[in-house]
């Protein structure tokens, strides 16, 4: 299976005050270590939204669903037949949770949908989704593609502000 690695980059980062996926974690950005987590199981790797990144679709500011239709597009139309996705917010995973994802296809974990396993082929879908639904919330288009949800082992690093990252 050929599977195309995107990192979603494009939110407004409102709660961090800045570009969080430039951020850094050590010395890496929290973009580069989401990037790390995922490349070894993709082919190759695209930065989703956020300045010179592959552009969600079908226009910006429409969270993450918006970078998941922009990866599935670009996934499709570059040949990929899957799309791993993460957010530039999820430095670090428990190890299994990324093959867990890829034995099941829909899926995403459930206590981060961003994080999830598509096939490029629902990229239309979500297009007609967020053209004909108010809904924007990863959760619910996951459900309604028939996605399943595979449950973290413990509790997940999501970085959404300043203090998360120091904590972390």
């Amino acid at each position: 299976m050929t599977i195309l690695g995107a990192v979603l980059t494009g939110g407004r980062s409102s709660r961090f005050g800045s570009n969080k996926a430039q951020a850094l974690l050590g010395e890496r950005s929290l973009a580069a270590h989401a990037r790390a987590l995922i490349a070894p199981h993709c082919a190759d790797v695209v930065m989703i939204g956020g300045e010179g990144g592959v552009p969600d679709l079908p226009e910006p500011g429409l969270g993450p669903l918006g970078g998941i239709a922009g990866a599935l597009d670009y996934a499709a139309e570059h040949g990929f037949r899957c799309v791993l996705t993460i957010g530039c917010d999820m430095p670090r995973l428990p190890d299994g949770l990324i093959e867990a994802l890829l034995h099941r296809e829909p899926s995403y974990c459930a206590d981060a949908p961003v994080l999830g396993l598509w096939p490029a082929a629902l990229g239309a879908h979500l297009l007609a989704h967020l053209g004909l639904n108010g809904d924007r919330s990863v959760r619910g288009w996951a459900r309604s593609v028939g996605a399943i949800p595979v449950p973290s082992p413990v509790p997940l690093a999501n970085i959404n502000t300043p203090a998360d990252l120091e904590t972390l």
